[in-house]
């Protein structure tokens, strides 16, 4: 991420401050030693911090989509950090090294993020914004006082720049497939118009039917009788019931009759 921003810092000084001009962009440190090699006209941008900007923080997750507009990953939010470069000109007079820091500053004043058509690889793949500030008053932790003296060099005229960069280091969660009408199955016919549930005892087991039972089948035959002139269109819904959960019904009444014998039982006998 920061070569990419440092690519994008120096394409668009050559391009809309120097002109073409012969003046090198650097990213060296503008230490005594440093400066004392200097023999041509340069501008420097030394990455002098580095820290989140909390301000950008996002929470959740936001969602992928592919072409047909589903949604197939979540990713959790980019978080943003602040680069912090300062700027300096260095020519062999004070006056065109302050008129390559106005230069510098009218070129930054016009953008509020780096220029999207100037992004590449990783920022040009995330699609988010990368803002940007220059010449801002420095946070109550710092100033360019202490950022010189840690230096070792000489105080200069300098401007400080702030390009706010969003890093995607989280992993991407795969979504299940979306949810279809697969499976779902209606069927609109003829309804009985009749109160009773249409049904028929079960040969062998007397008083329980089975339900949804079809014409032709043990069970079925209730709704095949129903004069035409009872019945009425509509959606008619079938109602299933396995084997097991058939047993585990009885079971339970089983269970329930048996409590109901034993506390009768012992009313009884504390009665005598």
């Amino acid at each position: 991420m920061i070569h990419e921003v440092d690519d994008v810092l120096r394409a668009l000084i050559r391009a809309e401050v120097l002109e073409g001009g012969q003046i090198a962009v650097v990213f060296d440190a503008p230490t005594r030693e440093w400066a004392a090699k200097v023999n041509a006209p340069m501008v420097n941008l030394y990455l002098y911090d580095i820290r989140e900007d909390m301000r950008r923080r996002e929470r959740g997750l936001h969602n992928d989509y592919d072409e047909r507009g589903t949604i197939v990953a979540r990713r959790r939010p980019p978080r943003f950090f602040k680069l912090s470069y300062l700027i300096t000109a260095w020519t062999k007079r004070p006056e065109d090294e302050h008129r390559l820091l106005s230069s510098l500053l009218g070129c930054l004043l016009r953008y509020e993020a780096l220029p999207p058509e100037r992004l590449a690889g990783t920022l040009a793949e995330i699609g988010a914004p990368v803002p940007m500030s220059i010449a801002l008053p420095p946070p109550e932790d710092r100033s360019f006082a202490d950022v010189w003296s840690a230096l070792g060099g000489e105080l200069k005229p300098s401007l400080d720049l702030v390009v706010s960069v969003p890093v995607t280091a989280s992993p991407s969660y795969v979504v299940g497939p979306p949810v279809g009408d697969e499976g779902l199955r209606t069927r609109f016919g003829d309804v009985p118009e009749v109160a009773e549930p249409v049904s028929e005892p079960m040969p062998g087991r007397a008083g329980l039917p089975v339900y949804g039972g079809r014409p032709g089948r043990p069970g079925g035959g209730a709704a095949s009788r129903i004069p035409d002139a009872e019945r009425r269109r509509g959606l008619s819904l079938r109602i299933t019931e396995t084997r097991k959960a058939r047993d585990t019904r009885t079971e339970t009444r089983k269970a329930r009759d048996a409590r109901t014998e034993d506390r009768k039982a012992r009313t009884e006998d504390s009665a005598e």
